[in-house]
Formats: C-alpha cells, sequence, structure tokens
C-alpha cells in the first residue's frame, strides 16, 4: 500500500483540476480495490458498462501480439509497456496510454506479482461523442491538422480518475448502468478533450483532418481484410491522393496499407487456428492467402514460430500458469 500511496501522490501533483480530486485521498486505493475484486480469476473481462475492460496480469511477461483499439488504458497497480513498431510507451499509475486509431501492437507487463498483480483497465473512445463535444467547443486549444502519432502517454490527473471511478462504481449497480453511465462517459470524454490529448483525439473526430480520412480507410481494410486490395481504391475513400494517402496512413498507423492488412489476416488466422481449431492451410484461405507456403513464412515472421509450433506453445501456456 505504501507504493500505491506514493503512485497517488504523483497523480493529485499533477491535477490540472484544483479540487477536482478524491477529497479523502482514497480515489487510487478505492480504485485498486474495485479492479482487483471484478478481475479475480480473469485475465481480461469485458463489463456491463459498454466499452469498458478490466485487465489482471499476475507475472511479469515479454512482449505479446495483440491489435489496439482507439482508447484509453489506465493501469492502477503494476505497469505496463505498448509496444507501436520500434517505439516503446511505458505506463502505470502516473500515465495513462491513448490510441486515437486501431493499432497492432505488443502488449508487455513490466511489473506485476501474484501479491501486487497488474491491474488496470481499457475504455473505448466514442468518436461520435467527440465529435458532439467539439461542435459545441468542448475541446481545448485551437485545430490542428498536422499529424502527429496515433498513441501517446498522458499525466493520470484526479479530474480524469474522478469519473473513471465512478463509473467502476456502477458496476456494483447494474440497474443504474443505462441511465448514468452515458452521462459519466460523456464526461470522461469531456476531460479527454481538455487535456493534452486533444490535438491527437481532434484527429479522429474532424471531418477535414487527415485522422479522420484514414479511419474510414482503416475501417474498409478491417471489413475487408480478406479480400484483394487497392491503395488507389483506399486514397479514393480518403479524398486524398495516392502519394498523401499513403505518407499519412503509415505516419499514423507506423504501417503501410498492405502490412496493416497483413497483420489482420495473421492475427485472424491465428485466433482461427488456436480458438476454432481450424488447421493452417484453411485458416490461410479464410483469411486471403493463396499460398499456405507464403503464409507459413508470414506467420513466422510476425510470431516467431511456425503456425502448428506457435499455436501449440499458446495452447500449453493456456494450461499452465498465466503469464500475459
Amino acid at each position: 500500500m505504501e507504493e500505491t500511496s506514493r503512485s497517488l501522490e504523483i497523480v493529485q501533483h499533477n491535477t490540472d483540476t484544483p479540487g477536482d480530486g478524491d477529497p479523502n485521498g482514497l480515489l487510487g486505493p478505492d480504485l485498486v480495490d474495485i479492479v482487483e475484486r471484478w478481475s479475480l480469476g480473469h485475465q481480461d473481462i469485458e463489463t456491463a458498462v459498454p466499452g469498458l475492460n478490466l485487465f489482471r496480469r499476475e507475472l511479469p511477461s515479454p512482449p505479446v501480439e495483440c491489435m489496439i483499439e482507439p482508447s484509453i488504458v489506465i493501469v492502477v497497480q503494476g505497469a505496463k509497456r505498448m509496444w507501436i513498431g520500434k517505439d516503446a510507451y511505458s505506463y502505470d499509475m502516473s500515465r495513462f496510454l491513448i490510441t486515437s486509431l486501431e493499432l497492432p501492437a505488443r502488449s508487455e507487463v513490466i511489473e506485476a506479482s501474484l501479491e501486487r498483480p497488474c491491474l488496470g483497465l481499457a475504455l473505448k473512445i466514442d468518436q461520435a461523442q467527440l465529435t458532439d463535444l467539439i461542435s459545441q467547443g468542448g475541446a481545448q486549444g485551437s485545430r490542428d491538422k498536422s499529424n502527429v502519432a496515433s498513441i501517446g502517454l498522458s499525466d493520470t490527473t484526479t479530474g480524469l480518475l474522478a469519473p473513471v471511478y465512478r463509473l467502476l462504481t456502477l458496476l456494483d449497480e447494474p440497474e443504474a448502468i443505462p441511465f448514468l453511465a452515458p452521462l459519466v462517459l460523456r464526461e470522461i470524454h469531456y476531460r479527454l478533450l481538455q487535456s493534452d490529448q486533444a490535438h491527437r483525439l481532434r484527429q479522429i473526430a474532424s471531418i477535414d483532418g487527415h485522422g479522420f480520412r484514414i479511419s474510414k480507410a482503416v475501417d474498409w481494410i478491417r471489413a475487408h481484410y480478406s479480400q484483394p486490395m487497392q491503395v488507389e481504391h483506399l486514397a479514393a475513400l480518403a479524398q486524398m491522393s495516392t502519394p498523401s494517402f499513403y505518407h499519412h496512413f503509415r505516419q499514423l498507423t507506423t504501417l503501410s496499407p498492405l502490412q496493416y492488412q497483413k497483420r489482420l489476416r495473421l492475427d485472424e488466422a491465428r485466433r482461427l487456428m488456436l480458438n476454432e481449431q481450424v488447421d493452417a492451410a484453411n485458416a490461410a484461405f479464410q483469411v486471403g492467402y493463396e499460398s499456405p507456403s507464403q503464409f507459413s513464412r508470414e506467420y513466422s515472421r510476425a510470431f516467431g514460430a511456425p503456425p502448428k509450433s506457435d499455436i501449440q506453445k499458446l495452447r500449453s501456456r493456456a494450461r499452465g500458469p498465466s503469464v500475459q
């Protein structure tokens, strides 16, 4: 508890909203208690609050492949690191992670134990909510159309933690969730737009911004990942020239459109093999590969092992202690 208290002191020191924190100084420990109780026995849990998921990791783990949605990720105990390409983003109680586009990543647990597990939450960002708030003047700073990365870190303030805490307390009052959760979620989005992350969120909420246009192309790729793809078609969808689209897509996602599609295909093939017992060849065909050998080569490069041995390792890990 001493370490939690030190983390809470950092949060209170960084607050941008004096008086908007927890007057009793118990907000940090209370958040830990709630996530601890609801995540007990689970690694990940989807809650009754739309878009809110909790996570629990009881041991450190090496980087694990994942897709991260537009969201904020808040660690209330322990520490994690997110890798986007070669760039690392470490976050704990004092800083939260924010992403404005769906990105392929690797998630690493760097501080966790059975006695003191890494605990936290992920909350999806609602683009419509952002657009509505921005239209009403609810965003900080001036409009900036320049490219910024789609992922970043920000100080965790009590101004943000206070509504997050209220959202988590609704888990014990499920009948109130449909009535109160939308109000609290709107406040959270407002707080984000008043933070130093406003520029990042404007990207996906402003219809004349590059991020908004690229997000439409990302949505198309996700819906049609198994189909042949032409960059020219995506550029037209984004209402951009092909060179400009390619440049902005890579700057915002760290991948080319083709690399992004390939990652989606490989992730879905891995899910089919792991969860639905589909063999490698059929999984390859289902996600759009015409050559099983090409699929095996690209799978090995992405996950560090051929499909069969990788799936065997994942199943063995699932039967053993939780390390992710």
